[in-house]
């Protein structure tokens, strides 16, 4: 796919990149948001070298390039397929609660036995309200810094009951474990990056440190693969919100990417379209995935989420996935999926010369599509393919149905390559809408992508001070955006949730403010090289990325 619009030497361009299971997908945007090219190349099984294809592909003067968004998979595909994980110590303090569950008790066997299932319960933690549960025991804490370096292990996972409401023993512990096992050790910190209950925030903090080494490796082979391309803009990789963190940011909190691929694709799809509140279905070459936008941003999930049969509680978006996708196996019963030849779809398709029956060959055998050699799917009859196309618009809608919360007309707009699968209308959805480039929505979501701050703990709200509080709030959060690389003037509130606390006194309600601005490049430069480790004073949600910090948060379970 070559360029769309025609370039003058003095535009500023951004690139977006989403590396799926299948293709890697890479669209260039110009200062006015245009979208100048857009290109695809299959995902090669070393990554870098798809990015350099995709990136090739799109012909832009390297010179005008100002900064580079990537959406990856990759450390969600190493959580799914349990490899190229690190061993971790798994520290929680809660004792003398908390002993009945140890740590990764309800993981899945081949994830607990890829990270090494090492659990040490150690003193410490806090009640709801911030009092100590139980003194912390540095002595303690240096018996388990000796056996964690008898074992060998490099990263650790430090939990403590409701540290979001005070952070204090995590930070201590930390100190006390770094103190004995030295500075070559990674340290991960639950209240950096979950939410109040323990078992699901503790979860994605070993996740997190599981994936500490090869996010290392991923960031320099992006960074590689753009020197190749004798790009030196800044790149920055997508979070789970629709966000940007920097390199450094990613190389520390690898688990913020899990879900970057279908927000990329939501909100790609919202810029692509024009809508900001829709269902999507974006089909790729291996699922269907189906979320709601509300005001150009993914509705979240409630809750905890999961992430490869692991409990966790960060925010991520709301999205139903079905197996059914453009290389999707169609059976002799005319139904489709969940298999899939993945990336191999232009070597084991028909329309390709290979011998797989998938979703793209009935795509072209019903004029859908025209692509590879239709006269290798003429065999065909229009029954089957007719039924079979049916099948998957009726599971699509049934999914779409699912998720909307009225009954109240709601237009679909389909994105990804696969959504040739995706009719003009779908049962009980009659306006469908594929938007020009929506085969590389996933990208364009990632180049418009923008930088977030979120606010989310207790405030005291006296009676008549509701709006006062609202607005310190709003402030501070916004504020928070700027801190973190947002250009001042481009920030706005995107979403704001209050949850009064009758148990506690004083008014006390938990108020969640969520803003997002526009990358200023000129202020935060976005460096690909420099400290791996952030400043640990610094709080995570004033640090470039945007992280969440929850302090005073109540509890979810």
């Amino acid at each position: 796919m070559g360029p769309t619009h025609i370039r003058t030497k003095d535009t500023t361009m951004r690139i977006g990149i989403d590396v799926g299971g299948t293709n890697t997908d890479a669209a260039l945007l110009g200062d006015d948001d245009r979208v100048l090219a857009a290109a695809k190349s299959p995902t090669t099984a070393d990554i870098t070298s798809g990015v350099i294809a995709a990136v090739r592909a799109l012909d832009a003067p390297v010179e005008s390039v100002t900064a580079v968004m990537i959406g990856t998979t990759h450390f969600l595909n190493a959580l799914i397929e349990g490899a190229r994980l690190a061993p971790v110590a798994a520290v929680r303090l809660g004792l003398p609660a908390t002993a009945a569950l140890p740590p990764m008790t309800d993981w899945p066997e081949r994830q607990r036995a890829a990270v090494g299932g090492h659990g040490y319960l150690c003193h410490g933690g806090r009640e709801y309200d911030g009092r100590p549960l139980s003194p912390l025991d540095p002595e303690e804490l240096r018996r388990t810094a000796a056996d964690i370096a008898a074992r060998g292990i490099g990263s650790v996972a430090i939990s403590g009951v409701f540290s979001p409401v005070a952070e204090e023993d995590e930070r201590r512990a930390a100190d006390i474990l770094r103190a004995e096992l030295g500075d070559g050790v990674h340290f991960s910190l639950s209240h950096e990056l979950g939410r109040v209950g323990l078992l699901a925030r503790e979860n994605a903090t070993i996740v997190n440190a599981a994936l500490r080494d090869l996010a290392t490796v991923i960031v320099r082979s992006f960074g590689e693969a753009l020197d190749t391309l004798s790009i030196t803009a800044p790149f920055f990789l997508s979070q789970n919100d629709g966000t940007l963190m920097d390199v450094d940011f990613a190389r520390t909190y690898p688990v913020a990417t899990f879900a970057s691929g279908p927000t990329n694709s939501m909100r790609g799809a919202a810029f692509l379209s024009g809508l900001g509140d829709c269902a999507v279905v974006d089909v790729g070459g291996t699922t269907a995935d189906v979320g709601i936008l509300a005001g150009g941003f993914p509705r979240e999930a409630a809750g905890e989420s999961e992430a490869a049969g692991i409990r966790t509680n960060f925010r991520i978006p709301d999205v139903l996935s079905l197996g059914i996708g453009g290389g999707s196996h169609v059976s002799d019963a005319a139904e489709t999926g969940p298999r899939s030849v993945g990336y191999r779809l232009t070597e084991d398709a028909l329309v390709f010369g290979g011998d797989v029956l998938t979703a793209t060959d009935l795509a072209v055998a019903a004029g859908r599509a025209d692509i590879g050699d239709r006269g290798r799917v003429a065999h065909l009859s229009p029954e089957f393919t007719d039924r079979a196309l049916a099948r998957i618009a009726e599971r699509l809608a049934e999914s779409v149905d699912r998720m909307r919360t009225s009954a109240a007309p709601l237009p679909v707009v389909a994105v990804g390559g696969g959504s040739i699968l995706v009719p003009g209308a779908l049962p009980g959805f009659d306006d469908v809408r594929r938007p020009g480039h929506f085969d590389v929505a996933n990208a364009v979501g990632a180049a418009i992508a923008q930088v977030g701050g979120e606010v989310d703990r207790v405030f005291q709200v006296p009676e008549g001070r509701r709006e006062a509080v609202l607005a310190e709030a709003r402030e501070e959060a916004a504020g928070r955006a700027e801190e973190a690389g947002a250009r001042p003037g481009s920030v706005r509130i995107v979403d704001i949730e209050e949850v009064p606390l009758a148990y506690l006194p004083g008014g006390a309600t938990r108020i969640r403010v969520k803003a997002v601005g526009d990358l200023d490049l000129g202020r935060l430069g976005g460096a690909r090289s420099g400290p791996e480790r952030p400043d640990p004073d610094q709080p995570a949600a004033q640090r470039p990325g945007g992280a969440q910090q929850h302090d005073g948060a109540t509890p979810h379970a």
